[in-house]
């Protein structure tokens, strides 16, 4: 059973909730999990005016899935995707990536896998939620089975921290400039979901 997380990070919120996502499908017995990040499409003196170089480095430790690497996604049983929240949508960087898997959805090549969806956005109502739905539409298009985070992930329901996670997938708040790191209860929530996905990938291929 191959679990694979495809993600785009900038500075390195998403990267950490998908290293979670991982952990938690990584706990599931017959579980083969790969992390691979989408093609970075800003120039480096542009990431570097972001502040975001220090960031890449950790992050280049994944590698690149590549458009001539694309095809590698029918390959898994289930894909989770991580993307930064952008105006309530997925970034750009991922946009392009899933605009290049024409040829996989012509040939119905995501058809019955498994698809699931975590985030990060800079603030509370930053578009977490509107952004997995939005990228619901292209799951469901390549014909994908969608995946969330159900409520029996009880981090959902606290009120005594302000907190990613919803009913559509895992989320962490990265603060107006970056500085806040994924908090224990939203990578729990991300290795939940990794945990939850890989199971409900298991049971479909019995």
């Amino acid at each position: 059973m191959k679990i694979s997380i495809v993600y785009y990070s900038l500075y390195g919120h998403v990267h950490r909730m998908a290293q979670a996502v991982a952990e938690g499908a990584g706990e599931v017995e017959g579980a083969e999990v790969e992390m691979r990040r989408v093609p970075e499409t800003l120039p480096r003196e542009v990431l570097e005016k972001m502040g975001a170089l220090e960031a890449q480095k950790a992050i280049s430790e994944t590698s690149v899935c590549t458009i001539n690497d694309i095809d590698e996604l029918t390959k898994a049983d289930a894909i989770i995707f991580g993307t930064p929240t952008r105006f309530g949508n997925m970034c750009g960087q991922m946009r392009q990536f899933l605009d290049a898997t024409g040829h996989i959805w012509s040939e119905s090549g995501l058809v019955d896998k498994v698809g699931s969806v975590f985030t990060s956005s800079a603030t509370q109502h930053g578009g977490q939620e509107s952004t997995i739905l939005n990228f619901h539409t292209t799951l469901l298009h390549h014909g994908m089975i969608i995946v969330g985070l159900p409520y029996s992930f009880s981090g959902q329901n606290r009120i005594d921290e302000i907190t990613g996670c919803s009913p559509y997938g895992a989320s962490t708040i990265a603060g107006g400039m970056g500085e806040r790191l994924p908090s224990e209860n939203e990578l729990e929530g991300a290795r939940f979901q990794g945990r939850h996905v890989a199971e409900i990938t298991a049971r479909l291929m019995t």
